[in-house]
């Protein structure tokens, strides 16, 4: 098979944890080769994607953020375009831009034993070349970009109004004045609904099930303190401390004592709201806490708008759409000029590119993950797939790190090709991503699995995973040659 271009390392993806791994591989390994494919013309993944009025990260920037490149901000929870240039001037600075193919999409890739090389096949501006590498990296998240989830609505084709997704917001949508409807009580519709409530004539969030909502400040006063105090070199890691291990506490709070969590939760929310609120209707999940991500309420601008009375919600299931609306199964009917479908994500791994061994199909859902990086019998390759209960930067930078240092281990002693080697009969397996969250239930046969013990399972927890992959054993559960 003709080869287009050799690089030792290819990394797929030009989003935050791309973009991270370039950083941590040139830093490292300042003699290697290496390129950045990017199917989308720009830098920034789910920050470039998203469009949507609002658009947050929905975690502290301090620690969503990189380690090694300070945000330079005391706003806590930032907005879509501030996170997008924060990643664009990374990039910038450390001299990533240069090496990265805007366009290119990884569509299959196949390893070769005797050769000790991935190649891949790439698809750009019609065309199709082929990169080989001896290290191949997908930084490409879990979820599919050119479609997100909508449910098979009932009545929907009789609709006249505006249909919309967040993932594929319109650029021209004019919502003010408009009556705005917002299907959906995750991250996404909570961001929603009080940006389009300071110009609609009326938003209503409605959800078939509440989700926890927790007000958060959008900016932290002690990275403000500690800024003035000791200047950002000094005071950067300390509040990323700060923020790593309050969150860790408070999901490991979460799952020791959930009764008391929710508890804390109903009571934040109560007092946003007011006493006569009815918080147990609108605001009271089925699940435990951090079964599904907790949702943040930029300084409890969702409950504000609540409050005032420019947003309400309903709590109740879709009977069917109309021509103007949407009619409940309580018989209650909303009137919408606008109705946008915030209802989640399609999960797609390696950004739906097809992985080959020796020409056999790999199937990650039959694999066995390794450290929640690798998977078994996969020689020469990683993916990133952050925290769930914690910023996906943490642990997208623990895997780009450990990456670099198994490269470097595999150079010193001159090996070519470093494969995690399953352990025998696993009777007990979870998913890699051990969340109850929708889009992760209806993907769930397209996950790696976890075994019951490291190095085949990765904790939910940023201090124990650190001394697993910035300090465990490199040989660990691995056959070189």
């Amino acid at each position: 098979m003709a080869v287009d271009e050799h690089v030792d390392v290819l990394i797929i993806g030009a989003g935050l944890s791309g973009i991270g791994a370039a950083c941590r591989l040139r830093a490292t390994h300042p003699g290697k080769s290496f390129a950045v494919l990017e199917a989308r013309s720009a830098i920034g993944g789910t920050w470039d994607l998203f469009r949507y009025p609002g658009v947050r990260s929905d975690s502290d920037m301090f620690t969503l953020g990189y380690g090694f490149a300070p945000w330079p901000s005391a706003r806590s929870l930032a907005d879509g375009e501030s996170i997008r240039e924060y990643v664009r001037h990374t990039a910038d600075e450390h001299g990533i831009t240069g090496h990265i193919r805007f366009g290119h999409r990884a569509v299959r890739a196949e390893w070769s034993t005797s050769t000790a090389r991935w190649t891949v096949e790439v698809q750009h501006a019609g065309e199709t070349t082929r990169i080989s590498c001896g290290f191949l990296f997908a930084n490409t998240g879990y979820y599919r970009y050119d479609k997100g989830f909508t449910p098979e609505f009932p009545g929907v084709q009789q609709y006249t109004g505006t249909l919309v997704h967040p993932q594929h917001w319109p650029e021209d949508l004019d919502h003010a004045g408009k009556r705005v409807l917002v299907i959906g009580s995750g991250a996404t519709a909570v961001t929603l609904v009080p940006e389009l409530a300071e110009t609609a004539e009326q938003v209503t969030m409605l959800q078939r099930s509440p989700s926890y909502v927790l007000p958060l400040p959008s900016t932290d006063n002690t990275a403000v303190r500690l800024t003035r105090l000791l200047g950002t070199r000094l005071a950067y890691p300390l509040v990323r401390w700060k923020h790593i291990l309050t969150a860790l506490a408070f999901f490991k709070l979460s799952r020791l004592r959930p009764g008391f969590v929710r508890g804390l939760i109903r009571t934040a929310n109560q007092r946003a709201l007011g006493a006569d609120y009815p918080v147990d209707t609108h605001f009271n999940p089925r699940y435990q806490p951090w079964d599904q991500r907790l949702c943040f309420a930029g300084d409890g601008d969702l409950f504000a708008a609540l409050r005032c009375g420019t947003a309400k919600v309903h709590t109740d299931t879709i009977e069917t759409f109309t021509a103007g609306g949407v009619r409940l199964s309580s018989g209650t009917e909303l009137a919408a000029d606008i109705v946008i479908t915030a209802t989640g994500l399609n999960l797609q791994l390696l950004g739906g590119m097809e992985l080959l061994v020796d020409s056999r199909p790999v199937h990650p859902g039959n694999a066995l993950a390794y450290k929640g990086m690798m998977l078994s019998g996969v020689p020469n390759f990683a993916l990133t797939i952050g925290y769930t209960n914690a910023s996906w930067t943490l642990k997208a930078d623990l895997v780009a790190n450990y990456v670099c240092r198994l490269i470097g281990h595999m150079d010193a002693r001159g090996y070519r090709m470093g494969t995690p080697h399953a352990p025998g009969r696993v009777t007990r397996t979870t998913p890699l991503i051990d969340l109850h969250s929708g889009y992760v239930r209806r993907s769930i046969d397209e996950l790696p699995m976890q075994g019951p013990k490291k190095p085949w399972r990765l904790n939910q927890n940023y201090l124990r995973d650190v001394l697993l992959l910035r300090h465990g054993r490199i040989e660990d559960g691995m056959r070189f040659a």
